[in-house]
């Protein structure tokens, strides 16, 4: 029924659309790119699991050119000025964080935060995409749930000695996800995308990975609050 009714809702080339999709667009393209280079990073400093990370970069890699097809296909320039500000903060604190060799707070920002950002993002996003676009994205978000699960595996075979730091990056980090969402609320929501569903599909997928690592419920319902206390 979604599609049916995404076939006669959304007129995908008038300048409306075109104009959120530019950033929304941008924003996917440039989330790529940072999971990219995050990955080789990651890679420098975890030579065991060194070609599976890199492995992973190739992945984000394909993706990124993908979502740029993407673009094309709407005849849409994607606005990557605005993407890069969009992930500025996130950014800053991944390389602060690789710089002091704070692996766990690399994790958690790659592997949970924006792995769980882009598959909440994704998944909201399929039902109301264009038949491209929705190709190319449901490939993408069987791809991003391996991601994920490489930082969930990681971090479970490290818990005990990662739990603080853990914690402490989700308190730094969380939160900027609420605000990167309210920038891109208006944007989503005419691409059909509704925050209040970005936000529970995040909530969820978030919690059961921080779940899976090791945390109890009550853990995670405190952790994730400190996103919502922003949100």
């Amino acid at each position: 029924m979604q599609s049916l009714e995404t076939e006669t809702t959304f007129d995908y080339q008038s300048e409306s659309y075109k104009d959120a999709y530019s950033r929304i667009n941008a924003i996917v393209i440039e989330g790529e790119q940072e999971a990219y280079d995050n990955y080789c990073k990651l890679a420098e400093h975890l030579p065991d699991h060194g070609a599976e990370l890199l492995r992973l970069a190739k992945m984000e890699n394909r993706h990124m050119k993908g979502f740029q097809a993407c673009g094309k296909n709407l005849s849409v320039t994607p606005d990557m000025d605005f993407a890069r500000e969009f992930f500025a903060q996130l950014h800053r604190n991944f390389q602060d964080a690789w710089a002091e060799g704070k692996i766990v707070t690399c994790l958690l920002i790659q592997s949970l935060i924006i792995e769980t950002f882009a598959i909440s993002a994704y998944n909201i996003y399929i039902p109301v995409a264009d038949d491209f676009a929705r190709k190319i994205t449901e490939g993408v978000v069987k791809d991003e749930y391996m991601h994920l699960n490489f930082g969930e595996e990681w971090l479970k075979a490290n818990f005990d000695a990662s739990k603080a730091e853990l914690e402490q990056a989700n308190r730094e980090n969380l939160p900027l996800v609420w605000a990167m969402l309210n920038q891109v609320a208006d944007d989503a929501r005419v691409l059909g995308m509704e925050k209040d569903a970005l936000i529970e599909d995040f909530m969820i997928t978030y919690g059961e990975a921080l779940a899976n690592i090791g945390f109890s419920s009550r853990e995670v319902m405190k952790l994730s609050a400190q996103g919502l206390a922003a949100a």
